[in-house]
This record gives structure tokens, C-alpha cells and sequence, in this order.
């Protein structure tokens, strides 16, 4: 029997979690970016096959994850400024404001190890205090000192992780915020993510925000994840259709932007010439 959190029964003493999604817009440079590579590599997609095929569908999503996520990651600059050039940056920076006032401490949530160093320092920078960053290359016992860290009253506020390594072992009921920045496939794998914070030793309600950006392949997933959970058994059972299985036709209209962001996208890239593929 599948005992549940939610179930009173079982665990009376166990707060509220209150989950929601944020839904954020693109900027000009992450829809300008966002079509250039549809432009580019759909029409690939049309005229391959096999494992090629699947090779580029994959290759197609994971980008465009990244320029939503910002189009630093996406363009691997690295040692840039990013303000004001991702609208999930900026929104996450509106919510720590206030959930710092608060005297709240936050879990941070991110699939790409990369997009978690650049929070990490840009974080520091804006908000001028430490923030703790763990991924799958820290050993165990560095771990355990962030955890030890993060967990103690006068520690660190803001705790980035790489969505696997939050998955497993980790006890961080100092936090009663968590974001997901991106999502994931599998909403099981971000729920394991959560329970970091959100399990026996919790004294406060659990809030568990997931940014979403509008207009694009992360908005269609989330539809769909939450209609028929459609998405979670393609990826998952190998025998139903994928993503990468999917015509060109039916790729297309998960993965285009919507009508809103359908700008003069030609002239927008001719003023980004940093824009590459």
C-alpha cells in the first residue's frame, strides 16, 4: 500500500504544502534566440531519420530549455552580466526580495549544473550575502557541511541545488520555499525534490513555486503533464510514443512560440549578431 503526505491519517502533524505554477514572459533577445533555432534545425528534423532524428528533437528541446532558462546558458557566456535578459531571472529576483524581508529561508531547483553556478553568483552579487550551490561533482562530506550550514539559524538563506543530487538523502526543513527554475520530465523527480524541505521535521507550511515561461515548449508540457500526464509516460515507457517520435508536424506545434512573441524576428537577429547556433 502507497502511503501518501497528504493522508492526515498517517502524518497529523505535517504542515500544508501550497504549490503553484509562476508563469513568466520571454524578453526580446530569449524570443529572438527561441525562433532562431527553430528556424534553423526543424527543417533538419524534416529530412532526417533514426537515431539522427532523435539526436536532433533532442538536441532542438534541450536548447530551447536553456534560452528560457537565459540566454547566457544557452550562448555559454559565462562571465556576463545577466540582468534584465531573462524573464525568469528577474522574477525570481522580485521573489527573493520579498521572501528574504521575510526572514524566509529557499530552496533552489535547477536540471542544469551550469544555470546553477551562474544563479549562484549573480545571487551574491544582487542581494550581497552567501548563497550555497550544490551539485553532483561536491563530495559527500562537503555536502554535509552545506547541509549543516544551511540548516542552521544564522546560515546562508538561499541554497541552489542541481535538481538529482536534491533528489536523495538531503534534510533541509530549514527551508519553507522552494522554486523550481526549470521543470522536469518527470514531475515524481521534482516531488523528490521538494520532500528535501517539505518532511518529518517541517514546523511550517511549504510553499513550492514552478517557473513556467509562457508562449513556449515549457508551457505546452505542462498542459499536457497536467491533463493526461501524457509526457511523463512517453519519456518514461519506452514503448509509447516519444517526443522524438513525434512528426515534424505534431514537434512543431508543441515546441513554436506562441503568436505574441511572433515579432519581426529577421530584423531582431540582424541587431544581436552575438546570436549563433
Amino acid at each position: 500500500l502507497r502511503r501518501l503526505k497528504s493522508d492526515k491519517r498517517v502524518i497529523e502533524d505535517l504542515p500544508e504544502k501550497i504549490e503553484m505554477d509562476v508563469f513568466t514572459p520571454l524578453t526580446e533577445e530569449q524570443a529572438a534566440l527561441y525562433q532562431a533555432v527553430l528556424t534553423n534545425l526543424l527543417p533538419q528534423v524534416e529530412h532526417a531519420s533514426g537515431i539522427k532524428r532523435k539526436g536532433l528533437v533532442l538536441s532542438i528541446i534541450t536548447k530551447l530549455k536553456q534560452i528560457c532558462n537565459h540566454p547566457a546558458l544557452y550562448l555559454k557566456q559565462f562571465e556576463t552580466e545577466l540582468s534584465k535578459r531573462s524573464g525568469k531571472l528577474a522574477r525570481l529576483e522580485e521573489l527573493l526580495e520579498v521572501i528574504l524581508a521575510e526572514g524566509d529561508k529557499v530552496l533552489i531547483f535547477t536540471q542544469y549544473a551550469q544555470m546553477g553556478q551562474l544563479l549562484k553568483q549573480h545571487l551574491q552579487e544582487i542581494f550581497a550575502r552567501d548563497v550555497l550551490f550544490m551539485h553532483g561533482g561536491i563530495a559527500q562530506k562537503a555536502r554535509q557541511k552545506m547541509v549543516d550550514q544551511f540548516q542552521a539559524v544564522d546560515g546562508p538563506s538561499i541554497f541552489v541545488l542541481s535538481l538529482k543530487v536534491g533528489g536523495f538523502g538531503l534534510n533541509l526543513t530549514a527551508a519553507n520555499q522552494i522554486i523550481h527554475y526549470d521543470q522536469w520530465w518527470n514531475p515524481a523527480v521534482q516531488e523528490q525534490a521538494t520532500d528535501r524541505a517539505f518532511r518529518i521535521g517541517q514546523k511550517r507550511n511549504v510553499q513550492v513555486r514552478t517557473f513556467i515561461t509562457k508562449g513556449t515548449l515549457e508551457e505546452r508540457i505542462a498542459s499536457m503533464l497536467d491533463q493526461k500526464r501524457f509526457l511523463v509516460e512517453s519519456v518514461v515507457q519506452s514503448s509509447k510514443t516519444t517526443l522524438t517520435q513525434m512528426s515534424t508536424e505534431e514537434l512543431e506545434a508543441i515546441l513554436k512560440l506562441s503568436s505574441e512573441f511572433l515579432f519581426d524576428q529577421q530584423s531582431s537577429i540582424d541587431n544581436e549578431e552575438g546570436l549563433s547556433l
